[in-house]
């Protein structure tokens, strides 16, 4: 069975001047928020919606600005407001009040962007992402339980599936979504799409659109791909979460710490470490002793074979990669090439796989000369590097977007599960 993917079109295909989907089935009540199209032509009105990203490694709200022209079919978007907080809220897993409060707080943001005339009229969403899908289901419930209330108390427009986690599907659908529109990739004379990749802290995410048949026919489940019409063509994406293998998820199980609840006395080494070090690390709700070997050898050769294993077997190579898109690389990609001084922290660049390969080698052989930046550089960046070329198959010279905003706007996936909140475009 094919997975359902509420992927909305219908505002993105308005901004790109394309004519309105026949089909689709409204998620939201929109008549106090869109104006009426009978009005006059000359007249306006902006609209607001507020999106919470609710990540393993921090919750961040965007708080997004509409444009509706009344000589326009629909509206388009204008600004964001963006903050973030850290930790997620899988680390109050045993303190869901907590979690609460760091809600609350962001919420702040929402009320200081959004007119307070329009508070009512304005949908306050969560989605929760890898963090709560990592955790037990009773405990990723009593979360989103007190987010609920917290919305519950506000002065925004909450409906019935305000507060919810997202399943990884929909997670790398709407960036494709978002990265497309905000690219210019979705107007009706765009030849080509970009494929986007997503590193997460819990997990990792990969969208394209193949030119070729067999990238489709060679997929190992059906639900790598998503279907959806629009405009009588049907588009095919290949399109698949993992969960486990975002950055900190890898670092735990490169670590070898994985169902390591109740082993706290326990010190997990690796080589991927400068030897010296030794410190607490905590992801999600647990908190674990790490070190390097101070006994052993270090460097990336070694580094490259412990993080092999959180790859191998796991990652699927589709037929096609860089013949299809190019590629827009995102969240922990961005960060950490950063760190390593490839691309500046806010233009980004584009980058080979071969750069992140070269990078990691000079850190991990090197590895007192980046302490100041992050000890887990080294094991960062060999498994970046790992992940595009032994998991997605990337060859070293392919080149690679890495960027945070486009712009202006957040490179994530908010922006479209915003929309979506709006329309829902029928996927088969």
């Amino acid at each position: 069975m094919k997975p359902t993917v509420p992927v909305l079109l219908l505002i993105l295909l308005a901004a790109a001047g394309l004519n309105r989907a026949q089909s689709r089935t409204s998620l939201l009540d929109l008549s106090g928020i869109l104006p009426s199209l009978s009005r006059p032509a000359n007249h306006s009105r902006i609209f607001y919606a507020v999106m919470f990203d609710a990540g393993s490694t921090g919750t961040r709200i965007h708080v997004y600005t509409f444009i509706h022209s009344y000589s326009e079919q629909l509206p388009v978007l204008d600004n964001e407001m963006f903050h973030s907080i850290k930790p997620g809220l899988s680390a109050y897993a045993e303190y869901p009040d907590t979690a609460g409060e760091t809600v609350r707080m962001l919420l702040k943001v929402a009320k200081k962007t959004v007119p307070r005339l329009d508070w009512k009229r304005t949908p306050l969403v969560l989605r929760a992402t890898a963090g709560l899908r990592l955790l037990p289901a009773a405990k990723a419930q009593a979360l989103l339980d007190q987010v609920q209330r917290v919305f519950d108390e506000s002065p925004f427009l909450v409906s019935d599936n305000s507060v919810s986690i997202m399943n990884g599907t929909n997670e790398g659908i709407l960036a494709w979504i978002s990265l497309n529109f905000l690219t210019g990739h979705l107007n009706s004379h765009a030849k080509k799409t970009v494929g986007i990749l997503d590193l997460g802290g819990g997990s990792t995410q990969i969208t394209f659109l193949p030119k070729l048949r067999k990238t489709i026919e060679s997929v190992p489940k059906d639900d790598y791909v998503a279907r959806f019409d629009f405009l009588n063509s049907t588009f095919e994406l290949y399109t698949h979460s993992y969960l486990g293998n975002g950055l900190m998820a890898a670092r735990l199980a490169a670590l070898g710490a994985l169902g390591a609840e109740g082993l706290e006395w326990q010190v997990f080494k690796s080589s991927c470490l400068p030897k010296q070090f030794r410190d607490d690390w905590s992801f999600g709700d647990l908190t674990y002793q790490v070190s390097g070997d101070p006994e052993g050898q270090a460097g990336y050769k070694l580094c490259y074979q412990e993080v092999l294993k959180v790859v191998k077997g796991i990652i699927h190579q589709p037929y096609e990669l860089e013949d299809s898109n190019v590629f827009y690389a995102f969240s922990y990609y961005f960060d950490r090439a950063v760190d390593a001084g490839l691309i500046n922290n806010v233009q980004g660049g584009m980058l080979q796989v071969r750069d992140f390969k070269k990078r990691a080698k000079e850190v991990c052989n090197k590895m007192t000369k980046y302490p100041s930046v992050s000890p887990f550089l080294c094991m960062d960046l060999t498994y970046i590097t790992c992940l595009l070329k032994d998991g997605f198959g990337f060859k070293d010279s392919a080149v690679l977007q890495l960027t945070k905003k486009v712009k202006n706007v957040e490179a994530s996936w908010a922006l479209g599960a915003v929309l979506d909140h709006f329309h829902n475009l029928k996927i088969h």
